[in-house]
């Protein structure tokens, strides 16, 4: 094993905290996160190791503010803009100065006539101009902390936009200060209730109106605490304020409206960050299709990143990847709210068979646990609900139950069992009284548990008492609407938990110096070139990746040699720098088993490589292997994360069933076995139809080893593409038998 490249998943999650019931989360710094004094450490290519998490207290909370281009004419834009603001700083406790070069006043307010007049240093400068450029560079001296530009044109338009946005962002830089925008718009600003308690949401959207159905979630009962709309991103970014949020108190959840990230390594460490935190953070990111890449584009002007890779990253890393904005609220709002799980066990509780049943089919499928329950429980259950229902689980009560003592008695029992950790319960449509009665139940239970108590009421009116004021009045229960969304929301709950109490961040393990293997490979590269496979066997050998035994010849005279001495039946293959596929232009011969093959292979190789023009350094002649299960493991760079591994079936199924998994690095032993797992062809690893099982630990070594080929090369290394990698029976070990390597 490389020791430093991958550490097996223990269940000391060093940051786990209890973000659930009516105590507010308290954040846990990892022992590994550095101080403010220390350098942020960094790996061996010299990428950072930890999230540079900004101070933004000031930002939401400042003591003094800024508005630039203040206005209070009727019918001008800046003068909604310059009231809210004013509201808002009232409602902070923060001192306002309106900033104008012809207003002596505005609202009331002294007005200064520039930024150099201001009466004392602003913490946060609000700029309503259409271009923030000049004040930025104006701002610098006066120390302002933070800026918001408001103003559109910029990265969204294209590229001259975009270098004017770069232009805006080198500014920045200079001055010290930190930038929400441009592109942005008021929501930062918004008024949040402060009469409701428990963990809250933190929300940030690239798109202000994105993130409009879980600001209102607060009209639910439901806390919100910050809303950071980020739009184009020029300097603070989705990762700034992820981080941020992840280590305040009474932030319970993070729910993101993502379009394109900025820095996919920034945003790494920052989902980290939250893991490692126990926060969870639920996102919603376009571009899952070609049309939604375009879109997401034209808007922010941004990369959307190939999507696999973002949805692996997302995965690696516990970000809990949904995709409507219904699902984002309501999977947002339970993890926020709701107690960690005692078990994974959900009991479907309904009134109708046909319900329960429906229910129950659709929560298997999505991966949740159903147990039945114990013959001593179905008939305590028996006690209250007649002998001909089924109450294995889903439990069927009839609908008479619940209409009166016997209601909460049946709920009570179903709670109590060791085996249940969620009790859902869909209530397809109103039925007063007994509906009245059993949301009622359901609320009085749900207070006296520490169980998660799900309900789905499927009116469409929504406007029933039991739906409004019981069940929407209750922080205990959580309520949906329809049976995705609650499937979508538990199995995000019960998943979250399972990962933070495993979790450890992998770039605690991070390699932070170069190993021998990679000093011994450099020799090996060649940059802006592709090695042929006998040179990027030997950059495999270097990392102790197995290869066949085989030698490189440029005669047949010596090809029947280094037959002798490789074994025979052996392969031939030709073997340059710029030959990919060699077997479709007939570069491959496998099988040879005498020295008149031998002879006539290669004279039949050197003749092909001559007609189609292709330089050699040789003929390789190699050890043939055949038993065994043919996969693919490879580096490619990501323009968002950088390298990137993937693992998937070898050969030619590789290119018809595009059966792969990735993954970005650092990662550890636990999410190579994780790839193999999503692999639709992970049966083929166990053994089928009287094959062995193959040697999973031996083809999770190879991915590890690749791993710390990625990065330690980084960026030199474009492409690596190991295929077929030969995993051979249990115990034997797995045999690169054809390698492709692109150097940058």
């Amino acid at each position: 094993m490389l020791g430093s490249t991958h550490g097996t998943l223990t269940t000391d999650f060093r940051a786990r905290v209890e973000a659930c019931g009516e105590t507010p989360r308290t954040a846990v710094h990892s022992s590994a996160a550095p101080s403010a004094d220390d350098a942020i450490p960094v790996d061996v290519s010299g990428r950072p190791l930890h999230a540079d998490v900004p101070d933004l207290d000031r930002f939401f909370r400042p003591e003094s503010v800024a508005v630039i281009g203040a206005s209070d004419a009727e019918g001008r834009p800046n003068t909604g803009i310059t009231r809210q603001l004013i509201a808002w700083a009232d409602r902070v406790g923060a001192r306002i100065h309106p900033v104008h070069p012809s207003r002596p006043t505005v609202f009331g307010l002294a007005c200064h006539s520039s930024v150099a007049d201001l009466p004392e240093q602003v913490d946060l400068a609000v700029l309503l101009v259409s271009d923030p450029l000049p004040v930025i560079e104006e701002l610098a001296e006066t120390k302002v902390k933070f800026a918001v530009a408001f103003a559109s044109g910029f990265a969204e338009t294209g590229g001259a936009g975009a270098a004017a946005q770069e232009r805006l962002a080198a500014a920045v830089r200079r001055s010290g200060l930190r930038l929400l925008g441009p592109n942005t718009n008021l929501n930062a600003f918004e008024e949040f209730r402060d009469d409701l308690d428990g963990p809250a949401i933190a929300l940030i959207t690239q798109s202000g109106h994105q993130g409009r159905p879980v600001y209102t979630l607060q009209e639910l009962g439901v806390r919100l605490s910050h809303w950071a709309p980020t739009g184009n991103e020029a300097d603070l970014e989705t990762s700034d304020f992820i981080s941020y949020f992840a280590e305040q108190p009474e932030v319970g959840a993070i729910a993101c409206y993502v379009e394109g990230l900025k820095d996919g390594r920034s945003f790494l460490l920052a989902a980290d960050r939250a893991a490692r935190n126990g926060v969870p953070v639920v996102a919603v990111k376009v571009g899952r299709t070609e049309t939604g890449a375009r879109m997401a584009a034209s808007h922010t002007g941004k990369l959307t990143g190939a999507d696999t890779v973002v949805d692996a990253a997302m995965r690696q890393f516990g970000v809990i990847r949904v995709d409507g904005l219904d699902e984002l609220q309501d999977t947002a709002a339970l993890l926020a709210r709701a107690r960690r799980p005692r078990t994974d066990g959900v009991v479907v509780y309904s009134i109708s068979g046909g319900t329960g049943a429906h229910f129950s089919d659709l929560a298997t499928e999505a991966g949740l646990t159903l147990p039945t329950l114990s013959q001593a429980k179905q008939d305590e259950l028996h006690q209250w609900i007649p002998p001909y229902l089924n109450v294995a689980n889903p439990v069927d009560n009839g609908g008479h139950p619940v209409g009166d003592w016997r209601g909460r008695k049946i709920i009570d029992a179903i709670l109590a069992d060791p085996s249940v950790g969620v009790l859902i319960c869909p209530i397809t449509g109103p039925f007063p009284p007994m509906s009245d009665r059993l949301a009622q139940d359901l609320v009085d239970a749900a207070e006296q548990t520490d169980k998660l108590v799900c309900v789905i009421w499927g009116s469409p009116v929504g406007t029933e008492d039991a739906y409004r004021t019981t069940l929407l009045g209750s922080s205990r229960v959580a309520t949906f609407r329809t049976f995705g969304n609650c499937i979508t929301a538990v199995r995000a709950y019960l998943g979250h938990h399972r990962f933070t109490a495993r979790y450890r961040s992998p770039f605690e393990d991070a390699p932070r110096t170069p190993s021998p293997s990679y000093r011994k490979a450099q020799a090996l590269m060649r940059p802006g070139q592709q090695l042929s496979e006998h040179a990027a066997k030997q950059l495999l050998r270097a990392y102790g990746i197995r290869v066949p035994r085989e030698q490189l010849v440029t005669s047949a005279a010596a090809a029947v040699r280094a037959a002798g001495l490789v074994g025979y039946p052996v392969v031939m293959k030709a073997s340059g720098p710029q030959l990919g596929h060699k077997t479709e232009l007939g570069l491959v011969k496998i099988g040879l088993t005498s020295a008149s093959q031998i002879r006539d292979a290669y004279r039949e190789l050197t003749d092909i490589a001559r007609y189609e023009n292709v330089p050699l350094d040789g003929i390789l002649v190699c050890q043939m292997v055949e038993r065994g299960v043919e996969m693919v493991v490879g580096v490619t760079q990501d323009d968002l994360f950088g390298p990137t591994v993937t693992v998937g079936l070898g050969g030619v199924l590789v290119e018809v069933l595009h059966d792969a998994a990735v993954r970005v690095p650092p990662f550890g032993e636990d999410q190579a076995r994780a790839m193999l797992r999503e692999l639709r062809g992970h049966a083929l690893l166990e053994g089928v139809r009287g094959a062995p099982p193959a040697d999973v630990d031996a083809l999770v070594e190879v991915i590890l080893r690749v791993q710390r080929m990625s990065l330690e090369f980084g960026g030199e290394l474009a492409e690596l593409d190991i295929n077929p990698l030969m995993v051979l029976p249990r115990g034997q070990g797995a045999v690169a038998l054809d390698a492709l390597a692109i150097c940058r």
